[in-house]
């Protein structure tokens, strides 16, 4: 992986020759990951809506199939399959951004900063807690607009943030900032892709 250290590090670098602020340079690195992934989140979104307009249907099949698991198991991958959902859609910015905060990891761990960022050592751990914190309840937020009214999500919905908030108490300041300010542009792509879908739904029902 030390491929991915070096070119998490050069753009780092790239972004400080702009900003000339180690955390400004987070937030402009951030913003160009989130930009580079925006069609692989208009996916997941898209995938997410068509899952919560099904969840009606798919609480029938639950029902109707409850002591046939072979047979709910074919049912839902057919009504998948005829509205165009793919189940695995949403997993893939995760899996994404997943070596990316890897590879950010490695650099913030062991790069030589010169200088804080606001009252962030950006090498060490917030000290006040304040980034672990907002850690966890963007995280929660983001969960809550992709929710699809599964009850499946409900636990992992309250355990996700809490382990977040958590490991991100002994995490360099740059990655937890990193990762908050991730969170802060998907909600607000998540918005933006919302409300474009509802519109396109309303005009096709008036169509």
């Amino acid at each position: 992986m030390q491929w991915l250290n070096d070119l998490m590090e050069y753009l780092l670098r790239m972004a400080f020759a702009i900003t000339h602020n180690w955390g400004l340079a987070i937030i402009l690195l951030t913003i160009l990951v989130r930009a580079v992934m925006y069609p692989l989140t208009l996916r997941q979104s898209q995938g997410m809506e068509i899952m919560k307009r099904l969840q009606p249907k798919i609480q029938e099949l639950q029902k109707k199939y409850q002591d046939r698991p072979d047979e709910l198991q074919r049912r839902m991958l057919q009504l998948y399959k005829e509205h165009g959902y793919n189940p695995f859609s949403g997993c893939l910015p995760l899996l994404i951004q997943f070596p990316i905060l890897i590879g950010l990891f490695n650099v913030l761990r062991t790069f030589p900063f010169d200088s804080g960022f606001l009252w962030l050592d950006l090498a060490k751990p917030d000290p006040y807690f304040i980034l672990p914190i907002l850690s966890a309840v963007t995280t929660y937020t983001q969960m809550m607009q992709t929710a699809t009214g599964d009850s499946s999500q409900r636990m992992m919905m309250i355990l996700m943030p809490i382990f977040i908030g958590w490991i991100s108490l002994s995490f360099p300041g740059g990655l937890v900032l990193y990762w908050v300010v991730s969170n802060l542009l998907g909600m607000l792509q998540q918005w933006h892709i919302s409300r474009r879908m509802a519109v396109e739904q309303r005009s096709s029902e008036a169509s």
